[in-house]
Parts: C-alpha cells; sequence; structure tokens
C-alpha cells in the first residue's frame, strides 16, 4: 500500500461523521430511488400473499424460481463482510481499515434480506412453524432433520454472530458521537456507547473480543453456504443436486460475489461520501487481486460441478446439461453468465491499471454479480425443468412480474437499510483509522527510512 495520507484525529473526525452530524442531499437521492424499489417489492410480496403463489409464474414441475435464487444469492452475498473483515484482521491486512465496516453492514442486511425469502416463498409467510423444532398447536414436531430447519438454525446463527461483530467494532465509534452530541441523540448513544470512555482496560477487551468474534465466526461462514447446498443435496429426485462438490462450490461461489459487492459498494460511497482520503485506488487494487484468485477457484469448481453431470452419463443429468446448454432461454442465461462471471472481468483484472480505475472496478463488480445472480438460476431452474416424470407436465418457466418485483425490492431493501446505518453511524471505523495513521510512521533502520507496519 502506498497511498497513505496525514489526517489528523479532527479531519478524520468531521470527515467520517459527516453523513452522521448533516445529511447530503445525494443521500436523499439515493434513499428515493432504493425505497421506490422496496415499496414495489412490499405491494407485489402483499398482492402475491392475497391472490396465492399462481402469481408468481410457478408451477409443476418448477416449484423454485426467483425466490429461492434471490435467496441462495444474498446469502452469498453476505459473506463479503467475514471474508474482508474476519480473514483480513487475524491476518493484520493493514489495507483493510476503510473497508471492514462497510462489509460487515453489507452482511447483516444481505443475511436478513436472504431469510425473509423462503418465508415470502410459502406464499403462506404466518405458516412458519417448522422453523423451529417445536411441538406448536397442531400437535405436530417439525422433522429436524429437514434442510428446512438446517437453514434458519445457520442463517440467524450467522446473523447473530455478524450483528455483534458490527456491534463490538461500532463501540468506540459510538462513544465519539456520544460526545459531540446533546440532548436526545446524546442520550442514546450514550447508551449504545455501554459507558465506554477509552479506558487501557475497555480498548484491550475491545480488542480481544473483536479477535475472539473473527475466530469463531469463520465456521459459520463456511458452514452457512454448505448447509445451503445441502438443501439442494436433500431434494431427493432431482437431478444435478447431489455432486459431493455442491459444499465447496457454493461457498467459494459466495465470496466471488461478495466481495464484488463490497467492491460495488465501496465505490459507491467513496462518490457519495466524498471519502478519496480513505478510499483509494490502492483498496481497489488489493481486491481486484484478491478476486483473481477467488474467480479463478470458483471457476475451476464451476468445471468440476458441470463435469460431474456428464460424467456418470445418466440419462437425466445429461437431459439437465441439455437443458441449460440448449434449451431458450437458459441458453442464453449461460452464456451470460460465464461471460459476466468470468470471462470479462478476471482478464481485465490482471491489469494493474484496470484495477486502480475505480469506474471500472464498479462496472466489472457489477457484472459479476449479474452473473452470480444468473448462475444461482441456471442451477435451480433447469434441474427443476428435467424432473418431470410425464410429458404433460413439461413446462418453460416464466417469472412474472411478481417475481421480478420482489427480485429488485431485495436490492431496494438491502441498499435502504446501507443507507438508513451511514446516516446514524460511520461506515468507516473512525478508530481503526486512527490507529492506522500510527501504524504509517515511517522509522530509520540503518540509511533508510522504511514503513513502520511491515506484516502488510
Amino acid at each position: 500500500m502506498q497511498e497513505r495520507y496525514d489526517l489528523s484525529d479532527k479531519q478524520i473526525n468531521s470527515e467520517l461523521l459527516g453523513s452522521v452530524l448533516a445529511t447530503p442531499l445525494r443521500w436523499w437521492g439515493l434513499i428515493a430511488l432504493t425505497g421506490l424499489l422496496l415499496g414495489g417489492g412490499i405491494a407485489a410480496a402483499a398482492w402475491m400473499v392475497t391472490h396465492g403463489l399462481g402469481v408468481t409464474g410457478l408451477g409443476r414441475p418448477i416449484f423454485w424460481g426467483f425466490m429461492i435464487v434471490n435467496f441462495v444469492f444474498w446469502v452469498g452475498i453476505s459473506h463479503a463482510g467475514v471474508m474482508i473483515s474476519a480473514i483480513l484482521r487475524l491476518s493484520s491486512a493493514e489495507w483493510r481499515r476503510p473497508v471492514t465496516r462497510a462489509a460487515e453492514v453489507l452482511t447483516v442486511f444481505a443475511l436478513a434480506t436472504a431469510a425473509i425469502f423462503p418465508l415470502i416463498h410459502m406464499g403462506r409467510p404466518w405458516r412458519f412453524y417448522w422453523i423451529f423444532p417445536v411441538d406448536f398447536w397442531r400437535g405436530i414436531w417439525p422433522n429436524v432433520r429437514s434442510p428446512l430447519v438446517w437453514d434458519p438454525s445457520a442463517i440467524f446463527t450467522y446473523l447473530t454472530g455478524s450483528s455483534l461483530f458490527v456491534f463490538v467494532a461500532l463501540i468506540p465509534d459510538l462513544a465519539v458521537i456520544r460526545d459531540r452530541s446533546a440532548g436526545v441523540r446524546r442520550a442514546i448513544y450514550g447508551f449504545l456507547a455501554m459507558g465506554f470512555r477509552g479506558t487501557p482496560r475497555q480498548w484491550k477487551l475491545q480488542t480481544i473480543a473483536g479477535i475472539l468474534l473473527s475466530a469463531l465466526i469463520l465456521p459459520v461462514f463456511v458452514s452457512v453456504h454448505s448447509i445451503v447446498s445441502w438443501d439442494f443435496g436433500m431434494a431427493l429426485g432431482v437431478p444435478n443436486w447431489h455432486t459431493s462438490v455442491l459444499a465447496p462450490y457454493f461457498v467459494i461461489g459466495a465470496v466471488h460475489s461478495g466481495v464484488s459487492a463490497v467492491v460495488t459498494l465501496m465505490a459507491i460511497l467513496r462518490k457519495v461520501f466524498k471519502w478519496e482520503n480513505y478510499i483509494t485506488p490502492d483498496h481497489f487494487d488489493a481486491l481486484g487481486r484478491l478476486l483473481v484468485v477467488v474467480a479463478t477457484a470458483w471457476l475451476y469448481f464451476f468445471i468440476l460441478e458441470f463435469l460431474f453431470g456428464l460424467y456418470s452419463r445418466e440419462q437425466v443429468e445429461v437431459v439437465v446439461r441439455e437443458y441449460q446448454l440448449g434449451l431458450w432461454p437458459n441458453n442464453i442465461l449461460f452464456g451470460i453468465f460465464i461471460l459476466t462471471a468470468y470471462i470479462i472481468p478476471v482478464p481485465l483484472w490482471l491489469f494493474r491499471r484496470v484495477r486502480r480505475s475505480i469506474t471500472l472496478m464498479f462496472w466489472t463488480s457489477i457484472l459479476v454479480n449479474v452473473g452470480m445472480w444468473m448462475e444461482r438460476f441456471i442451477i435451480i431452474v433447469p434441474a427443476l425443468e428435467a424432473k418431470q416424470g410425464f410429458s404433460f407436465m413439461y413446462q418453460i418457466f416464466t417469472p412474472s412480474l411478481v417475481e421480478v418485483l420482489l427480485v429488485l425490492g431485495s436490492f431496494g431493501l438491502v441498499g435502504t437499510g446501507l443507507l438508513l446505518f451511514a446516516k446514524f453511524f460511520p461506515l468507516i471505523p473512525l478508530f481503526d483509522i486512527k490507529e492506522g495513521q500510527v501504524l504509517k510512521a515511517e522509522i530509520q533502520v540503518g540509511k533508510v527510512k522504511v514503513p513502520a507496519v511491515i506484516h502488510e
């Protein structure tokens, strides 16, 4: 990392708390856009609940459509926070400092959005008794071996850990906002700061808690998307969902889409809040290098998963590949997916000039998530289309406006959540940036000066 700006504590407080203590005009424009998308999603969900699941385009044999595709997509996006924050924190990577909190908050809102979609997909969301293994009024104990119990258990564990992760790192910044506020605002932030005064003992406890949470959440990070893949593996009778490579394939695909989403988010935040002193081309360069490795690992598992379906030479498995590559519109989506998820962005990221261009990184990261959303669609829908036992049951999935609005509404929900968080809490950790200012100091070694931070 070469770009190290000299920033005073006063300047850091003023610039990073600007979105909290004042409201930029651009913030209102973005909140109006995301609120419009969210409103459309809520209206579509209400229409579906009152008129039934038939308005979504689902039918035999395709009972999983855009809603479950979206569920898998947002669980994947949620892996960004742990990948960026926990792993880089444990490895003491200095360049992580401005991007950790935004990635962690993206994890929380993406997970919360993902958790909503299985409930919406039920058509009758109030009948969610199967989530917890408790004997409800019907006198029926849900089957604890069912993936429908595994999913909420894993997701809510991950959501709880991620929320604690965000809150523990936020405590010092809450204390700063408390000391710069008055009246009711001061009382609220004072309550949230839990008496933090910056004593050596408090700093030590806060640091230890952050390290412990980083280490403890990593197994959950791996298990969550593995469990999502087992949803598919446990669906008996559906071809192409039973390969043993699905768990690592889903996990590495989640990291690929999640880190790309962080790149998109950081480019937007840099532009909206004018954080050029904190989010620099060096950070995009580092994320681009990371994405090259992650994307190539994902491509390896994708090829394995695709070939495993052909290797057995079972007729139904071959039919799924024919549906993916030869049946319209799956064939068009398959081509777009592989182009946008790997073939276009990764060769561009090999060039340093591209990685250091915020504009190019922004658009290539969006391409990746367009492709990764289509990848989930290609995994789910063609396999269900090939499931039918009789020719008269054959159907090509055609999404309705309701499902499209639900997908757009999920983006509105995540965007609205991030913008509201940025209005009440700093999205770049103040204490982390100040610590980085201390560690960036140069020391004299012989006749030359070198950065005090040598582990990056």
